[in-house]
């Protein structure tokens, strides 16, 4: 997993690339992005399958910000990203939302 990020000088945007590598992704048939920036609906960043098996979303974040966010596997898995900026408690189950500071 890895979040890459470009900041754009036309306007207060930061392009980031969400990839959740094949391995954790464990032969997911679907991956959507979930958080802040789509206010946790599951169904708003579905990820593309790579050819290698990862998957992969790019969305325009606000910059100036930082976002929550986790990894949904086929609509039944939930996983934090390993290499977010940092973490945040979820008071939802027992678990840390990722979070990625634009």
């Amino acid at each position: 997993m890895s979040l890459k990020k470009k900041p754009l000088k036309s306007k207060p945007v930061c392009k980031v690339t969400f990839t959740l590598s094949k391995e954790q992704a464990k032969g997911a048939g679907t991956v959507h992005l979930v958080g802040e920036f789509n206010d946790w609906d599951i169904h708003a960043a579905p990820m593309r399958r790579q050819k290698d098996g990862s998957f992969t979303a790019t969305l325009d974040l606000d910059t100036g910000r930082e976002y929550q966010f986790r990894y949904l596997i086929d609509g039944e898995i939930w996983i934090s990203d390993p290499e977010a900026d940092k973490y945040a408690f979820s008071p939802f189950g027992d678990c840390e939302n990722s979070v990625v500071l634009v």
